[in-house]
């Protein structure tokens, strides 16, 4: 940023200062206090495609927050009318229970973690193709999916139309069981972003049609990105685990530092003696910087049992495990 010469500048401060001096004070290099907390920008990269014909897929770019607080969340508004809040972990939504033959105008806008609503994103349109009575016939399972790995963050991918005998209305793009992307019904091609670095990917794709027919799945198609990630980055922090004893008894109780996925996590799995015990969803009101979860372990005192904890990330796959923490049933907590 090109830095004005402080003795050009201050008339312009001074005026500054004195229209804000209500509700502001001035910094000493011209900067309104809290202008480096302001609003996210506005989220780029949106569309919206059919997806049958009373659903839309709607996208758009991850916003990058170099410093400040993340995106708690994404709000997607219908015309004028606020319709989803989404996750800030994920940049994606199929909105439904629309009418077909209908033109929707959609917009998004992004919540930084302190609460502040950027500007809404530019306008995008789809329209819902017309429903067909009594279609109860899938499409045809896409076929010969083919693909590479562009970088270490995103990957190409490629198939065979699927027929129906309507029309296919778009195609879903699953990575294991976690639909990430969607294009519409004339797209045999895409590009999956939002990956993460050295790391292998199943990817599967499904047909629909505008009665929300889904087909089966193709033959997976398995890649690997460029780099390398040892998990370190998305591994929950500041993990904890205790027992307690409670109606006879013993319980465990963790506690740890969501991972900075550039937004919030729903999912996680806990894993007990190197095996998963369970997997809990926060839902839309996930906890952002300090979660904790409880459950039951039995009754048998001085049992010892090993614990960490994994994240579910928005590219379908699973972070890193956090530390290991042993605990053991009736034993005298440390100071």
């Amino acid at each position: 940023m090109r830095r004005v010469p402080v003795l050009a500048s201050l008339p312009r401060r001074l005026a500054l200062c004195g229209a804000l001096a209500l509700i502001a004070s001035c910094g000493g290099d011209g900067t309104a206090d809290g202008e480096s907390g302001r609003p996210p920008a506005a989220p780029t990269g949106v569309t919206a495609t059919a997806g049958s014909a009373t659903s839309v897929h709607v996208m758009w770019n991850a916003l990058s927050v170099d410093a400040g607080p993340g995106v708690g969340a994404y709000e997607v508004y219908r015309d004028t009318t606020k319709i989803q809040e989404i996750p800030g972990s994920r940049h994606m939504v199929d909105v439904t229970r629309l009418r077909p033959s209908t033109v929707y105008v959609f917009t998004v806008r992004a919540r930084d973690t302190e609460g502040r609503l950027g500007p809404r994103s530019q306008e995008v349109r789809a329209t819902t193709p017309a429903v067909v009575a009594a279609d109860r016939s899938a499409p045809t399972r896409p076929g010969g999916l083919r693909g590479r790995a562009a970088g270490s963050r995103a990957v190409q991918l490629s198939w065979a139309a699927s027929t129906d005998d309507r029309a296919v209305a778009s195609y879903d793009i699953h990575q294991g069981p976690t639909k990430i992307h969607s294009v519409g019904g004339n797209q045999t091609a895409t590009v999956v972003t939002g990956l993460r670095p050295g790391t292998r990917y199943s990817f599967t794709v499904r047909a629909r049609d505008a009665a929300d027919n889904v087909s089966p799945a193709g033959a997976p198609l398995r890649l690997t990105t460029a780099g390398t990630d040892d998990g370190r980055d998305t591994a929950p922090t500041g993990f904890e685990a205790t027992t307690r004893r409670a109606d006879g008894a013993y319980h465990l109780d963790l506690a740890w530092v969501p991972p900075r996925t550039g937004g919030t996590v729903t999912e996680y799995q806990v894993h007990l003696d190197g095996r998963p015990a369970t997997s809990l969803v926060f839902g839309g009101s996930a906890p952002r910087d300090r979660a904790t979860y409880g459950f039951y372990l039995g009754r048998e005192a001085g049992a010892s049992h090993r614990v960490r904890i994994r994240a579910k990330l928005p590219d379908g796959t699973w972070g890193g495990f956090s530390a290991e923490r042993t605990v053991t049933t009736g034993a005298t907590p440390r100071p």
